[in-house]
């Protein structure tokens, strides 16, 4: 089984991800555990909720959700030469704006994945899946 892999860019005037020492490539799997990663560093943002056939999985029905802010979302990734895609899942805690908080992890991720693999994001789309509303609140950085 082989994964598609992503080529970090060179230097201009070269090709991408090549110089006079040799090629660096990264698995896409890599780029996407990066990504995921670089999202719950936002504090408000974490794993999106556990799916079964496009259902929220578990005790939804008792209020209940196995959904944590620290765990790593769902992260997908479309690399095509040095640019790339994003597709990630997350969930958001409540009370927290979710236009907010998915708009600082798009340009956390964006900066973070480009400033670790040298790839160009294009877009970055978000799906929040769940509201976390059972977590303590994060803590504060002095």
């Amino acid at each position: 089984m082989t994964a598609s892999t992503a080529v970090l860019p060179a230097a201009s005037g070269s090709r991408p991800g090549r110089n006079e020492l040799g090629a660096i490539s990264i698995n896409d799997r890599v780029v996407e555990k990066m990504a995921a990663r670089a999202a719950v560093e936002i504090p408000d943002a974490g794993e999106a909720a556990p799916r079964f056939l496009g259902r929220v999985a578990g005790a939804a029905g008792l209020g209940a959700r196995q959904t944590s802010l620290t765990a790593l979302p769902k992260a997908s990734i479309d690399v095509d030469g040095s640019l790339a895609i994003l597709d990630l899942s997350i969930s958001v805690r409540w009370p927290a704006s979710v236009p907010e908080v998915a708009s600082a992890v798009r340009e956390h991720v964006r900066s973070r994945v480009a400033e670790l693999t040298g790839l160009t994001v294009t877009e970055v789309s978000i799906s929040v899946t769940a509201l976390v509303t059972q977590l303590p609140a994060p803590p504060r950085v002095r």
